[in-house]
């Protein structure tokens, strides 16, 4: 049918619809032609929804096994309509594209594969089967492609600015980790997703982090099935994973392990959707400070075996390191239940008592740790106070310091106003008076700083 309706394009004569697209590092010149909607593939391997497709396990499983029979594509089509962040909810912007192409029409043709799989155009064709539309417009690549070739000519043409719905978070970092496994250079996949090179690692890093938090959080069920946490369960935490990232990777290289005990604390307040302004007070000690002493019982860990000396794989027996503190492995245990009751909790088909007790230790860690995290502003607040005024006296010497240098330069131009200065110093005067007077209330014996500034201030002196 591809083939038949490519001919009768170009039989017609006069000028007929193509669209170019980058193919293979070079621009080409392919054809568009209206297909029937029913007749073409959704793309199992689109980077729209590769984060939802573990929203049901058995349909993944069955997708991954034959992504062409009738079950896998419905799939497909329910992901492409969900929103990225909670699948089983409908996605209000699939709706206005499909408010869109009511009103507008198709603008832009799909790209499918001579097979008749789309490669670009995934989420159009599901809003116009929706629509109850007969015929998309489509282009058609040339008969030897390859999947790498699709890959490649998805994320070319998603990347152009004027698409209207992007990928969702976790999904653009998937994409990016899927360029950077073939092998691409790291300077090319920055050039192809417009990024800088530290927002490629960064990216690299949280998809990471957040696959290890997903194996970690796994469980087995009394029914012998397996849960886990899944990736969209972090679509919606974009910001709170990259402050993390940053304030990692800044902490790492002074302070490996309170980065390790901050990164497990910060996890545990994601997983339980604290806010980003929440999750800033926690910092390296702050489960030694706030949190350990409003922990319930089943979340206390001792560390077994912290600070052991361990070998290293593949060396002599004698080749140890001391391996990781007390502290970090209690972090570690922590975190770990946690992962783990909230996996429990959102599979939704545990028995009733186990349900209860994920749910309750869900629960109980949501508890302290919001009793941690308003102890840790209380400290954080009061010290920013005890040191905002020593903080604005530095910056005003320094402002001082300046002057010093203004005035040596209009001295020797000829331009000092001594006038100008009297006057300003007698402002300084009467400012350092009230500071004087507030600073020396109820201290009885001032440090050499403060009798100089009592004796400056005197009237008379």
């Amino acid at each position: 049918m591809v083939a038949d309706r490519i001919e009768q394009a170009r039989s017609q004569g006069g000028t007929r619809e193509s669209v170019t697209i980058e193919w293979r590092g070079q621009p080409c010149h392919i054809d568009v032609v209206p297909m029937p909607i029913a007749d073409l593939y959704y793309n199992p391997e689109t980077h729209r929804i590769r984060a939802q497709r573990d929203h049901d396990l058995a349909k993944d499983k069955g997708l991954t096994s034959d992504p062409w029979s009738d079950e896998s594509q419905e799939y497909l089509h329910y992901l492409l309509t969900a929103d990225p962040a909670d699948p089983s909810r409908r996605d209000v912007n699939f709706d206005n594209l499909m408010d869109d192409l009511r009103l507008y029409e198709q603008k832009d043709p799909g790209i499918i594969t001579p097979s008749g799989i789309l490669v670009n155009g995934n989420t159009r064709h599901a809003a116009l089967r929706e629509l109850g539309r007969e015929n998309i417009r489509v282009g058609v690549l040339p008969g030897d492609w390859t999947w790498p070739d699709i890959r490649a000519v998805e994320l070319e043409l998603q990347l152009r600015k004027e698409h209207r719905r992007d990928y969702s978070y976790i999904n653009q970092l998937i994409a990016i980790e899927d360029e950077a496994a073939r092998g691409l250079p790291e300077a090319e996949i920055c050039k192809k997703f417009r990024i800088q090179s530290k927002t490629f690692r960064q990216a690299r890093w949280i998809l990471q982090f957040v696959r290890d938090a997903i194996e970690r959080s796994k469980v087995e069920l009394p029914d012998g099935s397996i849960a886990g946490m899944r990736l969209v369960d972090f679509e919606d935490h974009q910001e709170k994973l990259k402050e993390l990232q940053r304030k990692y990777v800044e902490l790492e290289p002074r302070d490996h392990e309170g980065a390790e005990r901050m990164k497990e604390n910060r996890l545990i307040a994601i997983v339980l959707g604290k806010a980003k302004t929440d999750i800033r007070w926690i910092e390296p000690n702050f489960r030694e400070k706030h949190l350990e002493g409003k922990l319930p019982a089943q979340l206390k860990f001792d560390g077994e075996g912290g600070g052991d000396r361990v070998s290293i794989p593949g060396l002599s027996p004698r080749a140890t390191v001391t391996g990781e503190s007390k502290s970090v492995k209690a972090a570690k245990a922590t975190t770990d239940a946690v992962l783990k009751a909230k996996a429990t909790s959102s599979a939704g088909k545990a028995p009733a008592a186990t349900l209860q007790e994920a749910n309750d230790l869900i629960n109980s860690m949501d508890a302290a740790l919001e009793k941690g995290i308003r102890a840790a502003g209380r400290d954080g607040s009061l010290r920013k106070r005890k040191a905002a005024a020593p903080e604005k006296l530095s910056d005003a010497n320094d402002l001082l310091k300046s002057v010093v240098d203004d005035i040596v330069e209009a001295r020797s131009k000829g331009l000092l106003d001594i006038d100008a200065l009297d006057e300003g110093f007698l402002v300084i005067r009467r400012t350092l008076a009230a500071i004087v007077a507030q600073v020396s209330r109820g201290v009885s014996e001032p440090g050499d700083g403060l009798l100089w500034l009592q004796r400056a201030t005197r009237e008379g002196e």
